[in-house]
């Protein structure tokens, strides 16, 4: 199936490892050309390889996401190398097994950093040149926790709730011209945020004396579907949300979680 996304430009967010990586290499294969926005070159590096052998292009861009002007250093990135910018995925976040006794006013605000005001920014900066354009599209990752909040880590559930909210509110102000953005909930995902050592299953583990596989056994058995999803599974969600057959997908909040909330909203 042609998505129509040869040639288009796509931001992938995170993309050194996990779904940020799954998705910049989906849009290669597709055709696009990706550039990798993380933290550190290393794993950035490692993912354009994985893109150009998936038959794209990629190019890395070292950048802290929630620095106040990410967004202008990201448009000048794209379009004075690339001139232009068709695609924006927002997958930058992260969480840890944290109750609420735990979490500090700083880690509160990193949170809210890191999964609001970073995505605000950067669709505040890059949406009006899209519009411009007449052609643009947003997927913002938020979370299951966003939609039925859980104990793991409140103000992780609390942040992927507003992602959730300026989503919509971006939707609405620039559906008209051609610019669509919608999200995406993905549940519990076999990635290095969870799999890793000193993830989330570890975390998880240590908190409650049991362990690590048992923590990823009662996290899988929280979904109809038994299991924790795939990488590769949220990247095709997102893939098909950014390319042109979603060309009436607005404002949406698409759950990718294995079933586990159980609401049809």
């Amino acid at each position: 199936m042609e998505l129509g996304l040869r040639g288009r430009v796509c931001v992938v967010t995170g993309a050194s490892r996990g779904v940020g990586r799954a998705t910049s290499i989906s849009l290669a294969a597709e055709g696009a050309t990706v550039v990798l926005v993380g933290r550190r070159e290393e794993g950035l590096s490692d993912t354009a390889q994985a893109c150009e052998e998936a038959g794209g292009q990629a190019a890395t861009v070292v950048l802290d996401v929630t620095h106040p002007l990410a967004g202008e250093r990201l448009l000048d990135v794209c379009l004075g190398r690339l001139e232009r910018l068709d695609v924006l995925i927002n997958n930058a976040g992260t969480s840890a097994a944290r109750t609420l006794e735990q979490l500090t006013d700083e880690e509160w605000q990193a949170q809210w950093e890191l999964h609001v005001m970073a995505p605000m920014r950067l669709m505040r900066t890059v949406a009006p040149q899209m519009a411009l354009r007449g052609w643009g599209r947003i997927v913002n990752v938020a979370s299951s926790s966003g939609k039925r909040p859980g104990r793991t880590n409140m103000a992780y559930n609390v942040t992927k709730a507003a992602e959730l909210s300026l989503s919509r509110s971006f939707a609405d102000l620039y559906a008209d011209r051609g610019v669509l953005v919608n999200t995406i909930a993905p549940g519990a995902v076999s990635s290095e945020l969870w799999t890793a050592p000193g993830g989330l299953a570890d975390q998880v583990a240590q908190a409650q004396g049991i362990s690590r596989e048992q923590a990823l056994e009662n996290q899988a058995n929280r979904t109809p579907l038994g299991r924790l999803g795939t990488a590769q599974e949220i990247a095709a969600v997102i893939t098909f949300l950014s390319s042109e057959l979603a060309s009436n997908v607005v404002g949406a909040a698409w759950s990718v979680d294995g079933g586990a909330v159980p609401s049809i909203i």
